[in-house]
């Protein structure tokens, strides 16, 4: 950062107040965090774990569930353990290059995960629509490519954010209303011209509205596909084959956007709202791979349940 004339003071640190009015109770707030961190990190391994060794899950639909694991992962290890910090020891003070970095990291791995579900989508798309074709569209090395193609697009994409925050001046504000570093949330305390920030942080939400956007509509091309060659008694059936990843979506979806809609065009809203979805974006989704694999994805779940009946079989003999 450009040093400041006299009247200012670099900010080298920056604070996080957690929830404000309710600094006693940041304890008890931590167990839900603490709880969800712990869930997220068990179920997202357990996933790598059982698609990493059973060869019968060596397939592109749960390749791609790996993937989204792997940014789930990334995720929870970005924002929890300085949040835990906070909650659990009051912890407050974070310096300003590990927050840019932190701001860097959840976001690469939010709009990560927002381009593995547009992937996921159309890989239902054409297991729909090509069933016969369908390994020599989606083969293993394709689904490498893909990957390798995305990490890069989102890193191009939003590498710039934290090079942004850093060249502005930010004076004596250096409280920042959330648990946890966001680009959104920093730019704001800055006492410099911050509208590159805004615009770009701008540019950044649409790319990531527009894949949500091209997945609502594959999926629609799905739901239309199923009602139009499946019998009203076959539909459910057909339908419940992509239950699992609708969910998902949904789980993503609306509190990304909810979050996402606040921070720029409600600025009128009550600060705590800001900081209630602010946490409610990154804890809810981090359930949604773990519970949706596991419980609508009978592979793994036939997997998982094996593993754990045969140990406890074993336990009582």
């Amino acid at each position: 950062m450009a040093p400041l004339n006299d009247t200012n003071i670099e900010v080298l640190r920056f604070f996080l107040i957690g929830i404000p009015g309710l600094e006693k109770s940041h304890f008890w707030i931590s167990i839900p965090f603490s709880s969800v961190y712990f869930l997220s990190l068990l179920g997202n391994f357990t996933i790598l774990f059982f698609i990493k060794t059973e060869p019968s899950l060596h397939e592109p639909t749960h390749y791609f569930l790996s993937m989204l694991s792997i940014s789930d992962l990334g995720l929870s290890l970005s924002f929890s353990p300085i949040t835990l910090g906070l909650f659990l020891f009051g912890v407050h003070g974070i310096h300003a290059a590990t927050c840019f970095a932190q701001e860097f990291f959840i976001h690469l791995f939010t709009v990560t995960e927002a381009s593995v579900l547009l992937v996921m989508a159309f890989d239902q798309y054409v297991a729909m629509h090509h069933p016969l074709r369908y390994s020599t569209i989606l083969t293993s090395s394709q689904v490498i490519k893909t990957g390798v193609l995305l990490t890069s697009k989102n890193i191009m994409l939003i590498l710039p954010l934290p090079f942004l925050l850093q060249r502005l001046t930010y004076c004596h504000q250096n409280l920042l209303l959330h648990s946890y570093c966001l680009h959104q949330g920093v730019m704001k305390v800055a006492c410099s011209d911050n509208r590159v920030n805004v615009v770009y942080g701008l540019c950044a939400t649409l790319s990531s509205i527009l894949d949500l956007l091209f997945i609502t509509f594959s999926y629609m091309m799905i739901l239309k596909t199923v009602l139009g060659i499946a019998t009203p008694r076959e539909q459910p059936k057909a339908l419940n084959t992509h239950i699992s990843h609708i969910c998902a979506v949904l789980i993503f979806c609306v509190p990304v956007l909810s979050a996402a809609m606040l921070h720029q065009f409600a600025s009128g809203v009550s600060p705590m709202i800001h900081i209630l979805m602010a946490d409610v974006f990154l804890l809810v989704p981090l359930l949604m791979n773990p519970i949706v694999s596991c419980v609508k994805t009978h592979q793994i779940r036939k997997k998982v349940m094996g593993k754990f009946c045969s140990k406890r079989s074993l336990s009582m003999q």
